[in-house]
């Protein structure tokens, strides 16, 4: 599947910037998929507003490969989705593993009707980049790609602006989530498409859950020997995203706006600061993010889209004293909350 063969409504979401919240994975108390509560999550992102999903994921839980539910959870996302709405949107699965396995992940979503795959390169550790490249390529002639710069912390790979040079080669490439949390290597990210002369295909997505705002405000000044090239990140696809997203949307539409004035609003950029306050809450930053699905998990809870915090590691949960931090940024940052349009809205997303 190329990318000229998505339907065009979402081709140009994607490459125009859109909100793409990072699906979690509701379970049971016995750990087993809660398919009211997960329904009602695919709901709440759609009528928050986001321009996708994206399933499959970190936030989704990798280990659902391993207890056989990739392709259940895949395929009640998009059979949610398409029974919800009639509006287009973005559906991104998250693709893993070494070559055989992304390629067979790759296959089952497109025939699901995912429109691209968002691959993770964290079994990729110990291969060379030439390997790496070779791997990326064999994806793409299954899907359209989305490259994913995981950061370090949660098992993603160091790659150097070469590398991405060479990713952003690949014709079937769309976007890239750039989620290194790190200023250097997401600077070496946009290098790369810029060498590669990609930047008018490829769309620039924020990964980058400690620094949401600013960098989808900011401008970035890219300079060669022929001049400078002045780029912005497009769109988010965000673990953060998946709670309070109705709030999000806001927020990033304000970020759009405010691009290209020669003013940017102080207490827009202030407001960076405060979502990254509670990113460090949610991500359980003090913890090196060991916490930061079940994190994501409490809110969830808190709003009754989840009925508990369970992972499908049961030794994944909340860290030492996140659960307390977690009460402090809802408390100080209340307004940046979504609870009221849940408790207006939880009936229908869970009928």
């Amino acid at each position: 599947m190329h990318h000229s063969q998505i339907n065009s409504e979402v081709r140009r979401s994607i490459a125009d910037g859109t909100v793409l919240p990072a699906h979690p994975l509701a379970l049971d108390a016995d750990r087993k998929l809660d398919i009211a509560h997960q329904r009602a999550l695919t709901r709440y992102y759609i009528d928050a507003g986001a321009g996708g999903l994206a399933v499959g994921v970190h936030t989704t839980q990798f280990a659902i490969r391993d207890v056989g539910l990739y392709r259940p959870v895949l395929e009640l996302a998009a059979e949610t989705a398409s029974g919800w709405t009639k509006r287009p949107l973005a559906l991104v699965a998250g693709l893993a593993g070494p070559t055989r396995q992304a390629i067979a992940e790759a296959e089952t979503a497109r025939g699901i009707g995912y429109h691209a795959g968002l691959l993770s390169l964290a079994a990729m550790k110990s291969a060379s980049e030439d390997e790496i490249i070779a791997h990326c390529e064999a994806v793409a002639r299954e899907i359209p790609l989305v490259g994913f710069y995981l950061q370090p912390a949660v098992g993603g790979v160091a790659l150097s602006a070469n590398f991405w040079r060479r990713f952003a080669e690949i014709d079937n490439v769309i976007a890239i989530k750039i989620a290194p949390f790190n200023r250097y290597r997401t600077l070496d990210v946009l290098r790369g498409v810029h060498a590669a002369g990609a930047l008018d295909r490829i769309a620039l997505y924020t990964g980058n859950d400690d620094h949401i705002l600013l960098d989808l405000t900011l401008p970035f000044d890219l300079r060669d020997g022929s001049g400078t090239t002045r780029v912005y990140f497009k769109g988010g696809l965000l673990g953060h995203w998946s709670v309070w997203t109705k709030a999000a949307i806001a927020q990033f539409e304000r970020c759009k706006a405010a691009r290209h004035n020669d003013t940017i609003p102080a207490d827009l950029l202030a407001l960076d600061a405060r979502v990254t306050d509670c990113n460090s809450a949610f991500f359980d930053v003090a913890h090196n993010f060991h916490g930061c699905i079940a994190g994501c998990h409490e809110v969830l809870r808190r709003q009754g889209l989840m009925r508990g915090i369970w992972c499908l590691d049961p030794s994944e949960g909340l860290s030492p004293g996140q659960l307390e931090e977690i009460d402090r940024v809802y408390h100080a940052h209340a307004d940046l909350s979504d609870d009221d349009f849940v408790a207006a809205n939880l009936h229908k997303w869970l009928a």
